[in-house]
């Protein structure tokens, strides 16, 4: 018996310290996976060079914000667009892009001058060590917490681009008339799900929409069994005709200060205001979120924190591919 004994006590032995050699690789795996590596996003990037950044970002924001509400509505479409071309690099802030603006679907961007107010107080502590691309996020997820969204925690690290490409944005960001079917492609390139997907649209619950961006709401010649009331109702409101002006808008729901599910619920009822708000409604693979989220704000926001962080990290710049620009608006 004693041989055996031996032989089994020689093989618990041994699967124990096997046990132990796989706990220390898996310990140093999870080390490696949560710890900051150089040249990566990561929630303490900032902790020993600039520990101070986002409060210095939101309490410069404060008080552009109270002051102009519809403030959180422009940065959180600056971000969008920024981030929706080549990753968040702020390529949108350049002076170049404003070249075409006013003929391109970036025509109404604005409060890019905010993001510049706010890198000169955060280098005035912090000297030439946050990008700009880092502060437009938090400058963003700021003004959706102030509007009453949800409280987000971002990854930080990223670097500015040297350059701009006003053709590339315009090919990049998503046509007024974008159906279902293509958002869910624009998104899921990203990574993000299908109800993160849906989540990221309700960005639409702040700020208003162009009329020229809605045209085809209300285009319909006939009015009566072609046009819904809603319809009716848009092509009351917009100045409708051939030379239709930029400068008509529309709320994107009934409460454009408001980062709520109010969007949802517009949208759920037939009264989506771009065409992608409307389709949402109707689609199999999106009306069930639709309405989910029209019935609960809390999954709204959950499915928004996620896809929010989806979109302001993929195909960023890290380490030594871009710059912390010195201006916001030009190249070092």
């Amino acid at each position: 018996m004693e041989p055996v004994i031996l032989a089994c006590t020689r093989i618990w032995l041994i699967i124990i310290s096997c046990l132990v050699i796989i706990s220390i690789v898996g310990d140093v795996g999870v080390m490696s996976s949560s710890s900051t590596v150089a040249g990566l996003l990561s929630y303490q990037y900032y902790e020993t060079s600039c520990p101070q950044v986002e409060s210095i970002v939101t309490d410069k924001l404060t008080p552009i914000l109270l002051s102009d509400p519809a403030s959180s509505a422009a940065l959180l479409r600056l971000l969008f667009h920024d981030c929706q071309v080549q990753g968040c690099d702020a390529s949108l802030l350049l002076d170049s892009d404003t070249s075409e603006m006013s003929s391109s679907k970036n025509f109404a961007i604005r409060n890019r001058e905010t993001i510049g107010i706010i890198k000169t107080a955060v280098d005035s502590v912090c000297p030439g060590t946050v990008s700009c691309s880092d502060i437009l996020v938090l400058a963003a997820r700021d003004a959706v917490a102030m509007s009453g969204g949800p409280k987000m925690k971002v990854l930080l690290g990223r670097k500015d681009s040297n350059t701009s490409n006003h053709t590339l944005a315009d090919a990049s960001l998503p046509a007024a008339n974008t159906g279902v079917g293509e958002m869910l492609s624009i998104f899921t390139k990203r990574g993000m799900t299908v109800e993160e997907s849906v989540a990221i649209l309700g960005s639409h619950t702040l700020g208003v929409s162009h009329c020229v961006n809605i045209m085809d709401r209300f285009s319909r010649q006939i009015i009566g069994a072609n046009r819904t009331p809603f319809e009716t109702l848009l092509a009351l409101r917009c100045a409708f005709g051939a030379s239709i002006s930029n400068s008509g808008t529309v709320g994107n729901d009934v409460t454009i200060t408001k980062f709520d599910n109010q969007y949802y619920k517009d949208t759920s009822r037939g009264r989506g205001l771009l065409k992608i708000d409307s389709d949402m409604s109707t689609d199999p693979r999106t009306a069930p979120i639709v309405e989910r989220f029209a019935q609960n704000q809390n999954e709204f926001f959950k499915e928004f924190t996620a896809a929010f962080l989806k979109l302001t990290s993929a195909n960023v710049l890290t380490g030594h591919q871009g710059v912390v620009r010195t201006k916001c608006n030009a190249v070092n």
